[in-house]
């Protein structure tokens, strides 16, 4: 093993330092670990110089949800009021893929040395050469959450630390980390509402933010050490199908809901022709998060529905663009497969000598649809009761149930039949942001990043590009965004569990937003792991020349 790593406890920048003692504390999503974090980060940050002198200054604010989880609130004040905001979060995926590893899942060096003796005892897939060849060369860490992303906050809190340093500090500078960024980002949610008041509390006009998530690079770093400035939207439009059961020897009775799921399946499924493009960027096609059919035990007859569930990332779509054009592909996909149904029941009948095949009519219902229909039938009874069990339902753990258990129970109200498809959003939607949107601000905030890559790209000997879209969803999404009235109308009336519909007040503050986050390789995956030169050295400094750039440009 080489030395750089044996002996790396030696050699770590204050950021790297930061970021293994920041990993050694678990923090997985919903879990007490989770909730305990934000208080050992207090501890942490209250014994620095700055903000023992200024304990005023260090704010604990709670998350949105049930249980409550804390926001953590750092401030270094500087002359006048402008400010910029540095934002991470700090909850982590599970560490059940660790196996055997989990106990040293959340320890750095430990973990790096198994990995290391692990991988070099076993046969080893093209994906885990890759992995022991770069925690081999010692200029790569692995750990649960040390690229996702206690590493970037590490460097936030770095550049913090030497922006306190400042004789007369240019500004203001504000460091805030969250929890559930890994389930319904409540914590950036609770954060953005609360952001008027603590602006209005210290006199503060906020003038732009920084994400420090991290983003993955398989190749050298040159697409992973770069300023975003945007990120992608998430939609996640569901399918609700019901057919027409039938026993399994007398098919063409019934109406198969799998049918009708398997064209809706082919006519979504990595379809490029849906990707979005903007700024000369393509997002990722859509994909199938959940299907199944919807039944408890077995039986020979037909599945009554069928439930789908999609991932559709964007660029610019709008939440009206996508369920008009999801609702498009569905009643197509339906036609398609009923009559695939009706043309199969015709050879089979003239094959049999006798009976007839029915052409069949189905419907697309949107979610909102469906509640008036709903109405129509059982009066306020009926909403009532299924708004009492989305209450009982919106703690789960997996959002695709709770959603799919309160459509079954509306259209059970509805008392309607198939062929038909319920279609809605399952989960919380994340909004497309960029900097276009901000105008000539957003491209004032532009300048001062880059000009700031450009000066540590020439300190370090480095590259560091601008690229349009964050590909992974994030707490950018709810970071410096106002949504618009009407798509959150639409969102809302579409969306099952209120839960999962971000409810946003009036009077948010909204200012650009770029991401500027460590680089690595497998983030969730076992073999998770930070490249540290870039993260530990460049990205402070990055973090901090931008902090100046941008707090020192002209109005």
């Amino acid at each position: 093993m080489p030395s750089s790593t044996a002996n790396l406890r030696n050699s770590l920048s204050r950021a790297g330092e930061l970021s293994v003692e920041m990993t050694r504390w678990p923090s997985v999503t919903e879990s007490d670990d989770e909730a305990a974090f934000s208080g050992r980060l207090m501890d942490l940050l209250g014994q620095t110089p700055y903000f023992a002198a200024h304990p005023d200054q260090l704010l604990a604010l709670d998350s949105h949800g049930t249980p409550a989880r804390q926001n953590v609130l750092a401030l270094v004040r500087g002359k006048g009021r402008r400010c910029l905001v540095l934002a991470g979060h700090f909850d982590t995926v599970s560490i059940a893929n660790y196996g055997s590893l989990a106990s040293l899942a959340c320890d750095p060096e430990p973990l790096t040395r198994a990995l290391i003796d692990e991988l070099s005892a076993k046969s080893r897939r093209p994906s885990e050469d890759k992995a022991l060849a770069d925690l081999m060369s010692g200029d790569f860490l692995a750990g649960r959450g040390l690229l996702d992303m206690k590493s970037g906050l590490a460097a936030g809190i770095a550049a913090l630390e030497r922006f306190a340093e400042l004789e007369e500090p240019p500004g203001n500078l504000l460091f805030v980390t969250t929890p559930d960024e890994e389930n319904r980002s409540r914590g950036m949610r609770a954060l953005r509402d609360a952001l008027p008041a603590v602006a209005e509390k210290f006199g503060l006009d906020i003038i732009g933010g920084i994400n420090l998530d991290a983003s993955g690079d398989d190749g050298d770093g040159e697409e992973g050490r770069a300023v975003y400035l945007g990120s992608v939207g998430k939609f996640s439009p569901f399918a609700f199908i019901a057919g027409r059961p039938t026993h399994a020897g007398y098919a063409y009775d019934g109406i198969s809901a799998h049918l009708i799921g398997a064209e809706i399946m082919r006519a979504m499924e990595t379809n490029s022709a849906l990707c979005d493009e903007a700024h000369g960027e393509l997002s990722p096609a859509p994909v199938c998060l959940e299907a199944k059919d919807v039944r408890h035990g077995y039986e020979v007859t037909t599945p009554a529905h069928v439930w789908m569930s999609f991932n559709w990332l964007t660029h610019r779509r709008t939440p009206e663009d996508i369920i008009s054009e999801f609702r498009a592909t569905v009643a197509s996909a339906m036609r398609t497969a009923l009559d695939a149904q009706t043309e199969n029941a015709k050879a089979f009948f003239a094959r049999q000598g006798g009976g007839e095949a029915r052409r069949h009519e189905g419907q697309v219902l949107l979610h909102a649809e469906l509640r008036a229909l709903t109405f129509e039938r059982g009066g306020q009874a009926a909403l009532d009761r299924i708004t009492a069990l989305d209450r009982s339902l919106s703690n789960g753990q997996d959002p695709l149930s709770v959603t799919r258990q309160i459509v079954a129970a509306t259209l059970a109200e509805a008392g309607l039949e198939g062929p038909l498809v319920i279609i809605g959003f399952s989960t919380l939607h994340y909004p497309r942001v960029h900097l276009d949107s901000a105008g000539e601000q957003g491209a004032d905030f532009e300048r001062s990043m880059m000009a700031a890559a450009e000066i540590c790209a020439n300190r370090y000997q480095t590259s560091i590009k601008a690229k349009q879209f964050f590909a992974g969803i994030s707490d950018m999404s709810f970071f410096g965004h106002r949504p618009a009235t009407e798509q959150t109308q639409l969102l809302a009336q579409n969306t099952p569990c209120a839960a999962f519909v971000d409810d946003a007040p009036d009077g948010l503050l909204s200012y650009p937003v770029v991401n500027i986050g460590p680089w690595g390789r497998d983030y969730h995956q076992k073999w998770e792991r930070v490249h540290m030169p870039y993260t530990f050295d460049v990205l402070p400094d990055l973090i901090y020349e931008a902090a100046l750039a941008s707090l020192a440009a002209e109005d």
